[in-house]
C-alpha cells in the first residue's frame, strides 16, 4: 500500500509538471500565436519563442500572411511590458537593459523581411515602415490581453529607428519609448555626417585617419595583392561588387567605422609602420568582408529600407583625386547597396521629414540615449524644447557603449526618476 501511494504521488507530480502553466493557457487562447518553451533568461520566470501570424499587407489581409518570430520573457502580468523593436535579424533572446531595470516582461519582435520573418512569394514592396510598425501594433494589441499594464518600447541602432517610427505611426501604443543610438536620417546622402567627420575628435586624430586612407590607396597594387590573399583565405566572394570596388569602399568607410565603433587614435599606425602592419590594423576597423557577397545578402533588406524610405550616407571622394580607380569621384559613392543592382531607390524624404517634425513637436515621453563620438549621433534626434523628451549624449562614447550601464551615476538617476515619473511607479 505504501509503495502504491508513493507511485501515485510520483505520477501526480509528473502529470502536474506536464500541465500547461497559467501563462501557457493564456497563450493558447491568443489569436494567431504559436509558441514553444525555451531556456529562461536570468531574472525571468519563463520564456517562449513565438510565431505570430501577420498579414503581409495590413491594409489588405486577403493578400496572405506570414509568420513573424518573437521572443517572450515573462516576469508577471502585474509588471510592465517592454516591446523590443528590432531592426535586423538576431536569432537569440537578448535581454534589454530596460527590461532588467524595470523588472519587466519583454517581447522581442523580429523585423519583417529579416531572419525567419520573411514573407514567401512576394517582393520587397511590403517592406516599409508603415507595414513593419503595423506588425508591432498588432503584437501590442494581441498581448494586451495578458499584459494590461504599462508598456514601453525600446531598440538599438536600426531597432531604435524602428522605435521612433513605431511611436510616429502608433503614438498611443506605449507609455514610454527609449531608442538607443538611433539615427533619424533625412536624405539618401546625409550631409550632417560629413560635418561630424570634419569636427569629431582632434585635428591630429582626423589627420592620422586620413593618412591611413591615403597611404593604402597610394600603395594600391601591393595592398590589393595582400588583401586578395587574406580574403581568399576568409572565403569572401565578390560578385555584387568587384574586389577592387570593395577595396575602395572599405577605405572610404574607414573614418565612419572608426568613430562609430570607438577605436583609439593612439593605436593608429604611424608613418614608420610597414604596409603589412598598416593593413593588419586597417582590417580591424574596416574589413572588406562587409562589402563581400555575404554582407550584401545579410543586409539586403536593410539597404532596401535605406534606399526606399529611411535614408543613409555616402562617401566623399574630393581628397582622393587620382587614387580611386573603380569608384566614381562624382557623384559621391553611396553606402546603399540595393538587393539588386538595377533596383531603383524610391526615397523622397517625405516620411523622415514628417517623423522628424512629429518627434520635435509631439514626441513626448521619449528618452534618447546616444554617444557623442558615435558617427550616427550626427543624425540623432536633438532637443526641440517643445516636448518633455529627455536626451543623453554620453561624452567620448561610441555606438556600442551608449547604454544605461555605462552612464555616470547622475545620469542613471535621471533615467530612473524620469521612468518612475512617466510610469507612475517606483522600482
Amino acid at each position: 500500500m505504501k509503495k502504491f501511494l508513493i507511485l501515485l504521488l510520483l505520477f501526480s507530480i509528473n502529470l502536474a509538471s506536464a500541465q500547461p502553466s497559467d501563462l501557457e493557457s493564456q497563450l493558447f487562447n491568443l489569436p494567431d500565436v504559436v509558441f514553444k518553451k525555451i531556456e529562461t533568461p536570468e531574472g525571468f520566470i519563463s520564456a517562449y519563442e513565438l510565431k505570430i501570424r501577420q498579414p503581409i499587407d495590413h491594409k489588405h489581409p486577403e493578400k496572405g500572411h506570414y509568420y513573424q518570430r518573437a521572443y517572450l520573457s515573462h516576469v508577471g502580468a502585474d509588471r510592465p511590458m517592454v516591446i523590443c523593436t528590432e531592426g535586423y535579424h538576431r536569432p537569440t533572446n537578448r535581454v534589454y537593459e530596460l527590461s532588467t531595470l524595470l523588472n519587466a516582461n519583454q517581447i522581442d519582435v523580429e523585423h519583417r523581411y529579416f531572419g525567419e520573418s520573411i514573407p514567401e512569394g512576394v517582393g520587397y514592396e511590403y517592406l516599409n515602415l508603415e507595414q513593419a510598425t503595423a506588425d508591432l501594433h498588432r503584437v501590442n494589441q494581441i498581448f494586451r490581453e495578458i499584459y494590461a499594464g504599462k508598456w514601453l518600447s525600446t531598440g538599438i541602432s536600426k531597432g531604435g529607428q524602428t522605435t521612433i517610427y513605431y511611436r510616429y505611426f502608433y503614438p498611443d501604443d506605449v507609455d514610454v519609448s527609449v531608442p538607443f543610438v538611433a539615427p533619424l536620417n533625412r536624405a539618401l546622402e546625409e550631409k550632417r555626417i560629413y560635418t561630424f567627420l570634419d569636427t569629431v575628435g582632434t585635428d591630429e586624430c582626423r589627420q592620422k585617419i586620413f593618412k591611413v586612407q591615403k597611404r593604402i590607396l597610394e600603395n594600391r597594387e601591393a595592398a590589393l595583392d595582400k588583401l586578395w590573399w587574406y580574403n581568399k583565405g576568409a572565403g569572401n566572394e565578390f560578385t555584387y561588387l568587384t574586389f577592387e570596388e570593395a577595396f575602395e569602399y572599405a577605405v572610404l568607410e574607414y573614418p565612419f567605422s572608426f568613430w562609430q565603433l570607438g577605436h583609439s587614435c593612439n593605436v593608429i599606425p604611424g608613418d614608420d609602420a610597414s604596409l603589412d602592419q598598416l593593413l593588419d590594423y586597417f582590417l580591424t576597423v574596416s574589413g572588406l568582408d562587409f562589402f563581400a557577397d555575404k554582407g550584401m545578402k545579410d543586409f539586403a533588406s536593410h539597404y532596401y529600407q535605406a534606399g526606399d524610405e529611411m535614408g543613409y550616407y555616402s562617401y566623399r571622394t574630393d581628397a582622393f583625386k587620382g587614387l580611386l580607380k573603380a569608384l566614381p569621384m562624382k557623384p559621391n559613392p553611396t553606402a546603399i547597396f540595393m538587393p539588386e543592382k538595377e533596383m531603383k531607390k524610391n526615397f523622397d524624404g517625405k516620411l523622415p521629414a514628417a517623423a522628424s517634425k512629429w518627434v520635435d513637436e509631439k514626441g513626448n515621453n521619449f528618452i534618447y540615449i546616444n554617444g557623442d563620438s558615435d558617427t550616427w549621433s550626427s543624425t540623432a534626434v536633438r532637443p526641440s524644447g517643445k516636448t518633455n523628451a529627455v536626451f543623453f549624449f554620453m561624452p567620448d562614447t561610441d555606438h556600442s557603449k551608449a547604454r544605461i550601464k555605462y552612464m555616470n551615476e547622475a545620469d542613471k538617476a535621471k533615467v530612473i526618476s524620469t521612468l518612475e515619473k512617466w510610469l507612475g511607479m517606483d522600482f
